[in-house]
């Protein structure tokens, strides 16, 4: 085995080394702090550098001689092929547009309708680049497509994903390494909820329930941290930001819906917990709990929304209409009204420019729910 193969099977395989690389090169870029680096396998045409990796032993080999022309990557240098595994092309959008997020790369899991879809479009419109990830892929690529067209191609992306399945998380964060180099702010929105007390619940329905709102946060955490991991490592100024969408459910106990209230204030605890094993790597990891979000589908969808399903289970007593289980819910709120993306986004963009808080769950509620 050659020493460039080998290098290769240590970082475990092709795809491993490229999630390798790709984020050390969006490190090693000078005067462009958000630029973003594209893969692509190892074509004809000339590159501005050729990293000759045949006598490298491992990854940190390759890292340095990475590191040797560091200077004049995003420079004078924008087209680098590492030999065996293939080109990487740097471009710079912070440039093209503006923006609080300018050339940020943004993940939004269940981006495709709901606070998912309206937090996408808001952190579109503040300039940064979006990955619209969701289950219901044709959905995504109908989001994608519209910001595309409201703020500019190349702003959306869509990729498909199961957030409960772990094969399903690596391959979307392959996915956007290969795309964009890296990663700046992922939001962990996807969610769902089953309504139901304990002699409704079935442990088929708990667990997935659990599994969507509980596990996937640590699937998308753990392989999503990896190329931010790798960013700080060569960008003495990066600055990551993971941000779990919770709820105020998370914050208080809910009636007859405790399956969801339960992996949401497991979620805070996971929230902490990363937030200081990753605050070494200049990870921030908040949470932001809003509150209920009246006109998006999870509450008004006809069959499936929670208005429907909480008059059905009984959680509102005496309710015979879906409009006395609305005028139920909104007289808990100060400022009689939900919440909107809108709410929710603004407090995204506080964790992001905020330098110096991790760990906090953030209530966006209209007052229902006030920190002690």
């Amino acid at each position: 085995m050659t020493h460039m193969a080998n290098w290769i099977e240590k970082s475990g395989g092709e795809k491993a080394a490229i999630a390798a690389i790709a984020p050390a090169l969006r490190g090693l870029l000078v005067g462009g702090r958000f630029c973003h680096v594209r893969y692509e396998p190892e074509s004809q045409k000339a590159a501005d550098l050729i990293v000759d990796t045949k006598s490298c032993a491992d990854l940190e080999e390759v890292y340095h001689r990475l590191e040797q022309p560091a200077g004049r990557i995003g420079q004078s240098i924008a087209t680098i092929r590492i030999q065996g595994l293939g080109d990487f092309y740097l471009s710079n959008p912070v440039k093209k547009k503006g923006g609080r997020l300018a050339g940020r790369v943004c993940l939004v899991t269940g981006g495709a309708q709901g606070f998912g879809e309206g937090i996408a479009r808001e952190l579109a419109a503040a300039g940064g680049t979006i990955v619209i990830a969701d289950l219901n892929f044709p959905l995504a690529q109908e989001v994608a497509g519209f910001l595309n067209k409201d703020y500019g191609q190349g702003t959306a992306v869509a990729i498909g994903v199961d957030v409960g399945d772990e094969e399903s998380v690596r391959s979307m964060f392959e996915q956007i390494v290969r795309m964009f180099g890296g990663l700046d702010l992922l939001v962990s929105n996807a969610g769902v909820l089953r309504a139901g007390g304990l002699e409704e619940m079935t442990l088929e329905t708990f667990e997935f329930v659990t599994r969507i709102n509980y596990t996937a946060f640590f699937l998308v955490a753990k392989y999503g941290s990896r190329s931010m991991k790798i960013q700080a490592r060569f960008d003495p100024n990066y600055t990551g930001d993971i941000v779990q969408i919770n709820s105020k459910s998370g914050l208080e106990g809910s009636n007859r819906n405790f399956a969801y209230a339960g992996g949401k204030f497991g979620g805070i605890g996971l929230v902490q917990s990363f937030a200081k094993e990753l605050v070494e790597h200049r990870i921030k990891v908040n949470a932001i709990c809003p509150g209920n979000y009246y006109e998006g589908p999870l509450w008004s969808d006809p069959e499936k929304g929670l208005f429907v399903q909480y008059l059905n289970t009984g959680k509102v007593p005496g309710a015979t209409s879906i409009q006395e289980v609305y005028d139920f819910y909104v007289d808990k709120v100060p400022m009689r009204r939900g919440c909107s993306p809108v709410d929710v986004t603004r407090a995204i963009l506080y964790c992001v420019e905020q330098q110096y808080e991790t760990g906090q769950a953030i209530p966006v509620t209209g007052g229902q729910n006030m920190l002690k």
